[in-house]
């Protein structure tokens, strides 16, 4: 079964960047589509960017033009970079792959 796992969270203050990493086992990650959500406290989750086998990227509206999603195939490993961060981008961040989720990690953006 696949077993995303997430990394790179943390507090940074606003107009910062963080970069998130997702990996999984094997060539889980070459092979399939990818996405990142996330979860505000007292929201529900939200779908955040993807990106698909062939590279080809798309961005939720609220973080088009500060994240961008990029794969490392030599490490099987998905990024998400995210710049010019505001408080309002605060939450857990999740990986989503072939049906599985990772346990998540924290960013939190003080303001």
């Amino acid at each position: 079964q696949v077993q995303p796992v997430e990394s790179g969270g943390g507090l940074v203050q606003a107009g910062g960047s963080l970069r998130l990493s997702c990996a999984a086992s094997g060539s889980i990650l070459s092979f399939n589509d990818m996405r990142w959500y996330r979860q505000a406290p007292g929201k529900q989750r939200e779908w955040v960017a993807g990106i698909t086998t062939r590279s080809i990227t798309n961005y939720a509206d609220s973080v088009k033009g500060r994240f961008t999603v990029s794969r490392d195939y030599a490490k099987n490993t998905v990024h998400l970079q995210m710049n010019s961060l505001k408080p309002e981008d605060t939450g857990v961040y999740y990986c989503y792959v072939r049906n599985a989720w990772g346990q998540g990690t924290q960013v939190t953006v003080s303001s």
